[in-house]
């Protein structure tokens, strides 16, 4: 793999060791101060709305985003601005849809808004089951990507280096979550928005003025650089190989809206305002700064190709996912000044926040989920509930770490795409049908649940993600039955389809029951209580 050659090793080297130690003075600074359970899970619900927008934005600005689509940005063009912009519409249908009604019905976890629906522990169980499926392969793929960042930025050759980076970085992120709670780990969320979005506006800067100011200039010099030609600039380049491209692009962007509206580490955080107002502005935020990064991250990625061309790209990393980062060193040109080298050191401890601030997050949504849905029963002192949410997290990251050690040089894209299509196809039919569906019972609540997650898991491992191409996670095997890229074309109907039938087949006596309930709860699912929402 190629790295980063000159001062900015030392520089990188320095920095990321400034920012583990800034971030996890503010995780204590900031951390609960006493075992008060609103104060760990939701902050007291503290958080001004921009404070709350940007650490929303940073759960949708993760590594996933930044390498992953900021690589097929840089590969296949206008596919992968197509993916970026579905993942702004994502954030669209959750400010629309989903924010308000889980800020009135969440007071802790998913379970919580389900529960508010279908009391009951089995909700409450197979919830906290499906979010861990949901995030641990993301997790395991974020800290992968903290070794694979390491290596590529500072030159580490040696796999024990990757796997001490990994390691440490799995410390630092169950550290985050047990410290700071949510409080520290939104803190964290913010100051990488920040950090990312200021060094990306002077990266992109630079890139449209290398280019005349020109976007057009700039496409155009990317296709040529390409070596697509003009298909760089046309639907479809990603999935030329498949048996059925416009099905498989329909399909990952069918994951990438449903997915990241509803995945738990994000809409955990519209538990944290402290008002419907405060909802609609955090979430106003959010969509500002979101759509901002994709305007850089875009810019600097497809400057990427048009000044160094994809097959530099793709040598560094076949993928595409060091684009970003090459992207900004080339847009410094050969010789870095001193402030230049900053700049760029500025750019790479961004991303490596990114990893540390996503990876953090999601283990807060692992242990809180685990704490207060699974190990706690209704009379738990507080202070008991808060010990277990500390050592869920460690619960949770132990294996996690141990997994992204294990998977740390095969391909990590089948285990993004899990985490996207299981929440598009398990938890976004269960919060749509339970939130807006009168008819609808704790068994159909269950079976959509189930349902959705195991047809991800099955159908996933017959793509050719899996196997049968040289890129896939086993490249040496071929077991690849299944004829799209990704799952959601058949999984989400299928997800809302086993609500249906669980629902019409519980019985028209359990129907009835399960409705008059949603009644009496309906009038706060869709305005909220008649007093100030306190969780």
């Amino acid at each position: 793999m190629t790295d980063f050659a000159g001062p900015a090793q030392s520089w990188s080297l320095v920095a990321f060791c400034s920012v583990v130690t800034l971030t996890l003075l503010l995780c204590v600074i900031t951390g609960p101060d006493r075992e008060d359970l609103d104060e760990f899970y939701t902050g007291y619900r503290s958080l001004s709305p921009l404070r709350n927008g940007l650490a929303i934005a940073g759960d949708y600005i993760s590594a996933a985003t930044v390498l992953t689509v900021g690589g097929i940005i840089a590969l296949c063009g206008y596919d992968g601005v197509v993916l970026a912009l579905s993942t702004l519409l994502s954030l669209l249908l959750l400010m629309f849809l989903l924010a308000e009604p889980l800020h009135h019905t969440g007071r802790f976890t998913m379970g919580d808004v389900l529960a508010h629906r279908m009391p009951g522990r089995a909700v409450r169980i197979t919830t906290c089951a499906v979010t861990l499926a949901a995030l641990a392969p993301m997790m395991v793929v974020q800290l992968a990507g903290v070794g694979q960042l390491l290596a590529f930025v500072l030159g580490f050759s040696g796999g024990a280096m990757r796997t001490g980076c990994i390691i440490g970085a799995g410390t630092l992120m169950i550290t985050y979550a047990a410290i700071g709670g949510m409080r520290g780990t939104a803190l964290i969320q913010i100051l990488k928005t920040v950090i990312l979005l200021g060094s990306g506006l002077i990266v992109a800067a630079l890139v449209l003025h290398t280019f005349g100011w020109s976007p057009q200039t700039l496409f155009t010099s990317a296709a040529h650089n390409s070596g697509a030609g003009p298909a760089y600039l046309r639907y479809g380049l990603q999935f030329t190989g498949g048996q059925h491209p416009a099905l498989d692009m329909i399909s990952t962007q069918c994951a990438i809206v449903l997915g990241g509206a509803s995945l738990p580490h994000v809409t955990m955080r519209m538990y944290t305002a402290g008002s419907t107002r405060q909802v609609r502005r955090a979430m106003s935020w959010a969509v500002c700064a979101v759509a901002l990064f994709i305007a850089v991250m875009t810019v600097i990625t497809v400057g990427a190709t048009a000044l160094i061309g994809a097959k530099t790209i793709a040598a560094a990393d076949p993928r595409g996912n060091t684009a970003y980062l090459l992207g900004a060193r080339a847009a410094f040109g050969t010789h870095l000044s001193r402030t230049e080298g900053l700049l760029l050191t500025t750019v790479t401890t961004a991303i490596f926040l990114t990893l540390l601030a996503s990876v953090a997050s999601m283990t807060l949504a692992c242990a809180n989920s685990l704490a207060h849905d699974v190990l706690t029963r209704p009379g738990t002192p507080p202070l008991r509930e808060m010990a277990r949410a500390r050592l869920a997290a460690l619960a949770v990251g132990t294996p996690v770490i141990t997994l992204a050690v294990l998977a740390q040089h095969r391909s990590l894209q089948p285990l993004a795409i899990t985490s996207f299509c299981l929440g598009a196809s398990a938890i976004a039919p269960a919060l749509l049908l339970s939130l807006f569906w009168r008819r609808y019972t704790r068994a159909g609540l269950l079976c959509t649940l189930i349902g959705g997650t195991l047809t991800v898991l099955i159908l996933m491992t017959g793509t050719n993600l899996v196997s049968g191409t040289p890129q896939s996670a086993f490249p040496g095997a071929d077991f690849n039955w299944f004829p799209f890229t990704t799952t959601a074309l058949v999984s989400v109907p299928a997800g809302f389809l086993c609500g249906v039938l669980g629902t019409v087949l519980s019985g028209r006596r359990t129907g009835t029951r399960e409705r008059h309930h949603y009644e009496t709860v309906e009038t706060v699912v869709l305005t909220g209580p008649p007093h100030p929402h306190n969780g």
